[in-house]
């Protein structure tokens, strides 16, 4: 008996109930198409693992069909039903990606051993689909964390302490500090590292949803819910489930969250059944939800629950230490297939980059880096393909003159008169000032220099 589903494309009424009747009888699940349309409409809408498709259908080729098809899901597999003496097009039909074909009513007794050794190639083409996942998923091990700071060091020890426990973890850090690539780390160096790991951002969902999202729902639960949705903790089942920005969950939720981890037990929306899962929570925010507790925002015997075991990220200004390799991973995996005459980054712009206050953390370092790459014209990224605001150097490193409007004003306009290449005109129309300004304040500046 076989689980997989199949669909089953053919004009022909009688010679559909045959088909049906006889493939159904070995466990397959059945959807059926009179015509090219009504057959993309099911593969919209529905996961199908085969597919058997007559050759000549009312409102198109057959064959045509089958190229579009293999071009939108390339894992599916497809046998062509044809006619006695139609050969040919069956040929071009297995040239535009189809499996086998079948002569209807003369090779009845090759229906079912075919489909059979088509759903073998679909188990090794899923079975080589996850070897490619697991190792894509390499790169989201801990090697993928960059970094040998001190502060670094300390929460990638947390987390592989953390990753062979079953224990629900809370990952707490700015924006952009790397939430989520330490979740996936900690997620590739569990035992359940072969499943499911799924990611959603609590505070990308309205309320409703953000129920929906993650329960599923019964068809006819709302308005509009016309088949029953599998949620991400359904989907995540025997894997991980991430949920960042935790602390902008809604309280309700926060209560089912609650019993999910405290049973194992949820309950779909719209559904009374109860449904068990296994799965291990990886939350993160930016929050302080001591505060929050305080403040009736967050449920304490949630927090209790989630706050097993923490790891505090620090942020990238914390550990300027870092900046320098964080700055390199970038531009490596940047300059792959583009922009591949940068060949490194000049000392005068690492050492800027080590000096901003980065208030979006790694996130907006990458930024920064692209950007660069996108004004640079020569083997190396120098201080001039940083964005203006990055090319001062920080306050605190600099005299009490730095704090003085003029001084801050007249390294401006050097600034953009380098960016500009000496261009006065172009400067001036950036500067958003006419030029005949322009160069009264140059006169200013070297009357200040004297």
């Amino acid at each position: 008996m076989s689980t997989a589903r199949v669909l089953l494309i053919e004009d022909e009424v009688d010679v559909r109930q045959l088909l049906k009747r006889v493939i159904a009888l070995e466990g397959f699940t059945m959807f059926e198409a009179a015509n090219c349309q009504s057959a993309l409409k099911v593969l919209e809408n529905e996961k199908i693992d085969l597919v058997l498709c007559d050759v000549k259908l009312p409102d198109g080729d057959g064959v045509d069909l089958i190229k579009r098809m293999k071009s939108s899901f390339p894992l599916l597999e497809i046998i062509v039903l044809t006619a006695y003496g139609n050969i040919p097009d069956s040929v071009r039909a297995i040239k535009n990606g189809a499996f086998d074909y079948l002569i209807k009513v003369d090779d009845n007794d090759r229906i079912l051993p075919l489909l059979y050794s088509a759903l073998e190639r679909i188990n090794l083409g899923k079975k080589v689909a996850r070897l490619e996942k697991q190792v894509a998923e390499k790169y989201a091990s801990f090697e993928s964390v960059i970094g040998n700071s001190p502060q670094i060091m300390e929460a990638k020890v947390m987390a592989q302490i953390a990753a062979p426990t079953e224990a629900p973890v809370l990952l707490l850090g700015e924006t952009g500090s790397g939430k989520e690539i330490f979740a996936q780390a900690i997620h590739s160096a569990s035992k359940r590292c072969r499943k499911t790991f799924l990611g959603l951002n609590c505070s990308a969902f309205s309320s409703t949803l953000l129920e929906s999202e993650l329960f599923g729902y019964k068809s006819g639960a709302f308005t509009g819910a016309m088949k029953d949705k599998r949620g991400l903790i359904e989907e995540a089942n025997g894997g991980t489930l991430f949920l960042d920005e935790i602390g902008e969950m809604p309280l309700d939720l926060q209560a089912k969250l609650l019993r999910l981890l405290e049973t194992s037990e949820f309950i779909k929306v719209g559904d009374t059944h109860l449904q068990k899962v296994d799965i291990r929570i990886i939350a993160a925010t930016n929050r302080n939800l001591r505060q929050d507790i305080v403040e009736g925002k967050f449920r304490e015997d949630l927090f209790y629950r989630l706050n097993l075991i923490t790891i505090q990220l620090p942020a990238l200004r914390e550990r300027q230490t870092d900046i320098p390799l964080l700055a390199d991973f970038f531009l490596q995996k940047l300059t792959k297939g583009s922009y591949e005459h940068v060949k490194g980054m000049s000392e005068s712009y690492v050492a800027h980059l080590a000096k901003h206050d980065w208030r979006g953390n790694i996130r907006e370092l990458k930024n920064v880096i692209e950007r660069s790459l996108i004004l640079c014209s020569g083997d190396r990224l120098t201080i001039e393909n940083l964005p203006l605001e990055l090319q001062y150097t920080t306050l605190k490193s600099k005299s009490p003159s730095a704090f003085e409007l003029a001084r801050v004003e007249q390294e401006h306009i050097q600034r953009v008169l380098q960016y500009t290449g000496g261009n006065k005109a172009q400067a001036a129309k950036l500067l958003n000032i006419g030029i005949a300004t322009l160069y009264r304040k140059l006169e200013d500046t070297k009357h200040h220099e004297r």
